[in-house]
């Protein structure tokens, strides 16, 4: 494994990456021996006094942790685990744009050869996820089975539950998805309805999920002709408040859980292909036989480099390094 940064045992090496600007910390943990505590998460994920993401990711082996090893006896190919943790510490069961940007970190760290139509089986607590790299450079990833937790009831009632944001005069009715993580979609009118959500304070579901809920909000935008003869495809606009987080710029299971959300409501004959623009991008979403689903989209490794695990009156040492590290390269001065 080819290390990212070379860093000093008081300093952790990062890579920092996103999927259409849901953004990550990175970490290499090939022995499974690194304590990524939620006060440790807390502080990388923190955007002014550390580095700055949504979600921490640990590269780990899958025999390390018991969620792996169950992993493993899904599919003994999966020999790595995508550790992910949301951005306030607490442990979450999978994150879409989080396991493509898992896969292209793996071949950073020539852990996974995706090239030639290559597969990377990722281990998360949401069970095996099959990652491959397309001819455009995309990753697509069959993120497994999905259910409407409702049933049939409530996909007929369109709703099983009520959201209300902060400022609607009412709750509105909205549809529970299960991706293996809790996913809520409400609809709205129009795209200046969606412009104009206050999501700075948390939505509120009815009746309220135990472990809280990702609660996305979408405006279809009708269908378009696909690529293939006779083929369309879908469309939606999409904001999300991630549970643990806040609103982030996308939600790679958000995405998908809206898709089939208004595939739903479309109801008989809709596409099975959709596209989801929400404000980092777009991102495809095919509902696949089986009542599985593919969700496809770039992943993006940004910058590496290392942060300093002491804190405190320590905290200067490593950083000094650093600072001859720039000042090294620095041009100059005139």
């Amino acid at each position: 494994m080819t290390p990212p940064v070379n860093a000093t045992p008081d300093e952790l090496p990062f890579v920092k990456g996103h999927g259409t600007r849901n953004d990550f910390v990175l970490v290499a943990d090939p022995d499974g021996e690194l304590d990524l505590t939620p006060e440790l998460v807390r502080r990388l994920a923190d955007r002014r006094a550390g580095i700055g993401a949504d979600g921490v990711i640990r590269l780990a082996p899958s025999s390390s942790l018991p969620e792996g090893r169950a992993a493993l006896a899904e599919d003994a190919d999966a020999v790595w685990f995508m550790d992910y943790r949301n951005a306030d510490g607490s442990v979450a069961e999978m994150c879409g744009n989080g396991v493509r940007v898992f896969a292209a970190f793996a071949e950073l760290l020539d852990l996974a050869d995706l090239s030639d139509g290559g597969t990377l089986a990722v281990g998360t607590r949401a069970g095996v996820k099959r990652v491959v790299r397309e001819p455009d450079g995309w990753y697509a990833v069959d993120m497994g089975p999905w259910t409407f937790p409702g049933g049939d009831d409530a996909v007929g009632r369109g709703a099983d539950a009520q959201v209300a944001v902060h400022g609607w005069r009412a709750a509105r009715p909205a549809l529970s998805v299960d991706l293996g993580n809790p996913h809520t979609v409400v609809a709205l009118a129009d795209a200046t309805e969606l412009d104009e959500l206050d999501l700075t304070v948390a939505p509120q579901v009815q009746p309220a999920p135990p472990h809280g809920t990702n609660v996305e909000l979408v405006v279809p935008l009708g269908e378009e002709e696909g690529a293939g003869a006779g083929a369309s495809v879908g469309r939606v606009r999409m904001r999300v408040y991630e549970r643990g987080v806040g609103e982030t710029e996308s939600c790679g299971t958000g995405t998908c859980a809206a898709a089939l959300a208004v595939r739903a409501w479309a109801g008989p004959g809709a596409p099975d292909t959709w596209l989801v623009d929400v404000p980092g991008g777009t991102l495809r979403v095919r509902a696949l036989p089986g009542g599985r689903v593919e969700l496809a989209g770039p992943a993006v490794l940004a910058y590496a480099g290392r942060f300093p695990l002491v804190d405190g009156p320590d905290a200067p040492a490593p950083m000094a390094r650093v600072a001859a590290d720039v000042s090294a390269g620095a041009p100059a001065a005139p």
